[in-house]
């Protein structure tokens, strides 16, 4: 199983710290993310000009409140730097994500236009010799005579999609590489849920798995359990808590967190929950519990859980995870 860390850090300079410990810790990729105040592509291409073999990917990028030809030039510009070891991990975000943050308008469903979001930036990517770039789709017009990327590393990159529901999950067999697992996905999701609408295809699962490292193992529960509350108050997630019958428990979770109620919150994630979505404990059992995920998927993106976390305590996290699951 190949192991992906997610460079959840209090800066870059701490995501850059982290990366190169992973590397040198013999992981296989390292993954910046992208929030309202952060840009994937500026801390992706400072964690590739830091490292020399390790992955860097974006888990993920905001695919709409940019468009596919600047997704597929950042893309392309931090593969130079880092001499052709980018993954370009896109995701749509939720309808308040696009409206509320960055004025950008959501269509519902969003899985047909991120399927002719990345045909278009897998276009761009390869028309790199010229005889410009012609694109006639539903959601993008392009016509560039001029374009050319004779400077490109690669004439195709690995193009990841994140995904929850089956639409999404759909788009990404259709026309990623690899899906994206949501880091509230339980195993079961997996196997009865993600899994079958993946036979088949190319596209590989690179689910995120939740981690708290810690010598106090009361501790380590306690950070994932608050890192899952914090994405079951999104109710856009509960579908993934059905195929468990434990719809109520999303339910509680954000009537808890429309009230303030955030100890609450976290009360409402039984340890069932816990152990179906995260790996928790001390640094001698966590390596073990890895391999429940084996069988459903040959890589994994290990999420350090953060929600309520200070700075040296996310520090701490991280350079648990590189040393108790890297060579």
């Amino acid at each position: 199983m190949r192991h992906g860390l997610i460079l959840i850090a209090p800066s870059i300079a701490d995501q850059i710290a982290a990366a190169r410990h992973a590397e040198a810790r013999g992981f296989d990729s390292v993954w910046v993310t992208e929030f309202f105040s952060h840009h994937a592509f500026v801390r992706l291409a400072a964690v590739a000009g830091a490292t020399e073999r390790v992955k860097v990917g974006t888990a993920i990028a905001y695919a709409f409140m940019r468009t596919p030809l600047l997704a597929a030039s950042a893309a392309m510009d931090v593969d130079e730097i880092s001499r052709g070891r980018v993954v370009l991990g896109l995701g749509s975000g939720t309808r308040s994500m696009n409206e509320k943050w960055y004025s950008v308008s959501f269509e519902h469903p969003p899985a047909p236009r991120i399927r002719e979001a990345i045909s278009l930036i897998r276009q761009a990517i390869a028309a790199q010799k010229g005889g410009g770039l012609r694109f006639e789709g539903k959601y993008y017009r392009i016509e560039i005579p001029q374009y050319a990327r004779p400077d490109a590393v690669r004439s195709e990159i690995p193009i990841y999609l994140a995904a929850v529901n089956r639409g999404m999950i759909r788009a990404a067999a259709a026309v990623a590489d690899g899906l994206i697992g949501h880091p509230i996905f339980t195993r079961r999701y997996i196997r009865e849920v993600v899994l079958p609408e993946l036979e088949g295809s190319r596209c590989e699962l690179a689910p995120y798995v939740i981690c708290s490292v810690s010598d106090d193992p009361d501790q380590a529960r306690r950070e994932v359990r608050g890192q899952i509350a914090f994405y079951y108050t999104t109710r856009l997630y509960h579908s993934v808590l059905e195929v468990h019958g434990w719809r109520e428990i999303g339910e509680t979770i954000a009537t808890a967190f429309r009230q303030g109620d955030f100890r609450g919150m976290a009360e409402a994630v039984p340890d069932e929950l816990v152990d179906e979505i995260a790996i928790c404990g001390r640094p001698d059992e966590v390596r073990d519990r890895l391999a429940q995920w084996e069988g459903l998927t040959d890589q994994v993106l290990l999420y350090p859980a953060t929600v309520g976390a200070g700075p040296g305590r996310v520090r701490e996290n991280l350079a648990a995870i590189a040393d108790c699951f890297g060579r």
